[in-house]
């Protein structure tokens, strides 16, 4: 079946996530999709250890994205994506956390990027230590989706010296623990999503506060990116595919002389490139679907993450010009391009993605492409 031939999402007139209003933040939709139940139905079985059922979550992303803005649907996909599954491979602390978020009670914010190092995880200076049954964080994360609204986050720390993959540990960090702060970024994009820097300050944890085991955070963080790059995928998918619409009927009633701009040649041909460019991706994204929510394959992710973030470039340049002044309305396409820019960026830039494309086609067998 075709991961986009999804069941039509829960939008009955006594559904919560209907009334609640366009500007509603991520936090608020968290909640509300908590207590219909619609985050656990993303997972196969209900299940984060099982992975995502993409037609579930390709419905969900649909129906968040033409509803509300790209910083609350922002922070709806983060923590499903990769905080949900993470926090499902450790016990104690992490399995009660799991439950709450999962309820809706508390959002997980993923605190991966450093201070300085950025995406660069390898390079990442928070530092986790321990002693005995105790552990103490210390360090600062930047750019952090659910920052300011997180009840608890997922950091990222080293605990030994050097890149090697084996150096990081995953640490959840409830938001409230002593030497624990959080700001606001300086941004006037993605409201609702909550982004901000995190600061750590000699934060004292038990140990069982540790998810999925010492030594097992990049490999971790790596079992689970290809999910999250998915997400991408599909939510470009529906963002290109609903920018399209909206400019075709902006064009349809636009007028021009005795017409309309939709009967000038020039324009329908320039639409129907930009539109596709968005079928591509979407095709690409169905060929490529099981192999990347079973298999976990990251050759397939990454070049998903990249068909995303050009289609998603290329499509909202096509649609903000022809929408002419129309497009610089507030949520047009002039303020969903500066938006759309985090495909390309969240996750791994375009070109890392790229260099993993190159690098696996070229070690494959004679031929073979990913």
């Amino acid at each position: 079946m075709s991961v986009f031939a999804v069941r039509e999402p829960a939008t009955a007139a006594g559904s919560r996530l209907g009334a609640l209003p366009a500007d509603a933040s991520g936090a608020d939709l968290w909640r509300v999709l908590g207590a219909e139940n619609r985050l656990a139905g993303v997972y196969r079985g209900d299940d984060p250890r099982r992975g995502v059922d993409p037609a579930a979550l390709g419905a969900l992303l649909t129906d968040l994205d033409r509803r509300f803005g790209v910083g609350s649907t922002l922070a709806v996909t983060v923590p499903l994506a990769t905080c949900l599954p993470l926090l499902a491979s450790g016990t104690g602390p992490a399995a009660r956390t799991l439950a709450d978020s999962l309820d809706g009670r508390t959002v997980v914010a993923l605190a991966a990027t450093d201070q300085d190092s950025g995406c660069d995880l390898a390079a990442l200076d928070t530092r986790v230590s321990f002693d005995g049954d105790h552990l103490r964080l210390d360090g600062a994360k930047r750019w952090i989706t659910n920052a300011t609204t997180c009840g608890a986050a997922l950091v990222l720390a080293r605990h030994r010296p050097g890149p090697h993959f084996t150096n990081f540990t995953w640490v959840l960090v409830p938001a409230d623990a002593p030497g624990v702060s959080a700001r606001p970024a300086g941004t006037e994009l993605f409201d609702g999503s909550g982004t901000g820097h995190l600061a750590f300050d000699g934060v004292r944890l038990t140990r069982d506060h540790v998810v999925g085991g010492t030594g097992r955070g990049l490999s971790g963080f790596a079992a689970h990116i290809a999910t999250e790059r998915l997400a991408g995928a599909l939510w470009a998918v529906a963002l290109c595919e609903r920018v399209l619409r909206e400019t075709a009927g902006h064009l349809k009633g636009r007028r021009h002389g005795d017409g309309v701009l939709w009967e000038r040649e020039g324009i329908r041909q320039r639409w129907a490139g930009a539109l596709l460019r968005s079928r591509q991706h979407r095709a690409l994204t169905e060929s490529l679907t099981e192999a990347v929510a079973v298999r976990r394959d990251t050759s397939s992710a990454a070049l998903l993450k990249a068909s995303a973030a050009e289609t998603v470039e290329h499509v909202l340049d096509v649609c903000a010009h022809l929408q002419g002044a129309h497009g610089f309305r507030t949520g047009g396409p002039q303020q969903l391009r500066a938006q759309g820019a985090l495909f390309g960026i969240g996750g791994g830039t375009t070109e890392v993605v790229l260099s993993i494309v190159a690098e696996t086609a070229a070690d494959g067998p004679a031929g073979e492409l990913p």
